[in-house]
């Protein structure tokens, strides 16, 4: 999910319970994940490495193999249990195991075999007595899929599909309205989950000791979100609470904002300084909290690689004003073929069907574009939903070097693995994976839309 909140000033979302986070604690503006999609990104967060260095670029990889982490690099529960932490992924937010709604996912989605056990429990009641810890709660709301298409039916006030603001690259249609509100009342339901968490905290004792971070693992769901490194797909929301049982750190004051540019992965970095009291070694995020905090970022990174069945690399570089992205496959378009994309996300099919009308505005065509540019260039300053590409404008010239020699630099100084391609054999698996999986179920929902289409 992207930082479509109530605190964040989205317009026709209620998220009461993530509002009152941020305002008992500091909420940041400029957190980005370093890739847009969940295995990606997960991999990178628990280990504090991007996932471009540790070979888990490329979505749901490895599972096959039994490729694991280069040396050295460990996941981040087993360097907090080295510190006496006892780690959680929770399921079971209750002692119900039938409650069907406050649930956790126990989610990792790693791209690499890991050894062990990198989690101690999944039951929040063994957290009170095994102090301290470390937990993590997943929530499935803003993934697309079935809590995704109920997520209405579980809060009071719906979003008004006639009141959302849309992105421009949107066509502005009922399709497209009803599918931006159902984003955002997977959004008001998550955040109904989040307020059950911190009232338990709070019911069993333990608020005033625990500090409490809310992001998620890339942007929102959505056709130039999810997959695409844009800010859309890799902007987040980051809210960091400290306890009020615990001195916090110099600077830190509840109720505040920050524009501090912060990377995924140093919330693992900062979570291990907490945890240690000292900074961490052997991770490539940075500390932005406490006594060993390091100097602002001026940049953060992201890439995108192989998605699924979809051949891919993409890297981007982003300072506090611009975004420059390199496609190395700028022959393919920005919707090339993803099986799983054409079928889960209803914006898709409808923009086909809008452009064969000619009822697409050109900046909504772009996405529909056979190609994309080598590079791209966006002042997020004055363009937040990056469609005007100033690569080419000689005003930029100079930022555009210095975007592209910094992102050079990351890449052989991070020792990017997306320089070396997959092999072709695991390429046609995910290609024979993908037709098996949607093939039929595509061709279904195009059928049943084009009988509708008949009907009107």
């Amino acid at each position: 999910m992207g930082p479509e909140l109530g605190a964040y000033n989205h317009p026709a979302v209620e998220t009461p319970n993530l509002d009152r986070l941020a305002a008992e604690g500091v909420r940041y503006t400029r957190a980005f994940t370093t890739a847009p999609v969940c295995s990606s990104s997960r991999s990178a967060f628990m280990t504090g490495m991007y996932q471009t260095t540790i070979g888990a670029h490329n979505h749901r990889s490895h599972r096959e193999d039994a490729y694991t982490l280069p040396h050295g690099v460990r996941v981040i529960t087993d360097r907090l249990r080295d510190l006496g932490y006892f780690t959680a992924n929770l399921v079971h937010l209750t002692e119900n195991d039938e409650e069907p709604y406050f649930r956790g996912t126990g989610k990792t989605d790693w791209n690499f075999h890991y050894d062990g056990q990198p989690f101690d429990t999944d039951r929040w009641s063994e957290l009170v007595s095994r102090e301290p810890f470390y937990a993590q709660v997943n929530f499935p709301e803003t993934h697309r899929g079935q809590e995704w298409d109920s997520a209405h039916e579980y809060i009071t006030r719906p979003a008004d599909p006639a009141a959302v603001r849309m992105p421009p690259y949107y066509p502005d249609h009922p399709e497209a309205r009803a599918d931006w509100a159902q984003y955002l009342n997977a959004v008001m339901s998550l955040d109904q989950k989040v307020g059950f968490v911190l009232d338990r905290l709070e019911d069993d004792g333990l608020a005033d000791r625990t500090v409490v971070i809310f992001m998620s693992d890339h942007g929102r769901a959505m056709v130039r979100g999810k997959q695409w490194p844009y800010d859309s797909g890799l902007h987040v929301p980051l809210i960091v609470r400290w306890p009020e049982g615990i001195a916090a750190p110099e600077g830190f004051e509840a109720g505040t904002v920050s524009d501090r540019l912060v990377s995924a992965i140093d919330v693992s970095a900062t979570t291990l300084s907490i945890a240690s009291g000292g900074p961490p070694a052997g991770m490539q995020g940075q500390v932005f909290l406490g006594v060993h905090a390091d100097p602002p970022r001026e940049y953060v990174f992201g890439g995108r690689d192989r998605g699924d069945e979809t051949v891919d690399r993409i890297r981007t570089v982003r300072d506090a004003r611009y975004r420059y992205i390199r496609n190395y496959y700028s022959e393919q378009g920005l919707l090339q073929l993803n099986r799983y994309k054409e079928f889960s996300y209803p914006m898709i099919p409808l923009m086909r069907e809008l452009e064969a009308e000619g009822r697409l505005t050109p900046i909504q065509a772009q996405l529909l574009a056979p190609t994309r540019p080598r590079e791209e260039l966006y002042d997020v300053e004055v363009d937040p939903y990056e469609t005007e590409n100033l690569v080419d404008d000689p005003l930029r010239a100079k930022d555009l070097g210095r975007l592209r020699a910094t992102l050079d630099t990351w890449i052989v100084e991070s020792q990017d693995q997306g320089r070396t391609p997959e092999s072709l054999e695991i390429v046609e698996y995910w290609e024979r994976q993908m037709r098996v999986t949607y093939d039929a179920r595509i061709a279904s929902m195009l059928e049943r839309r084009s009988r509708r289409r008949e009907e009107r």
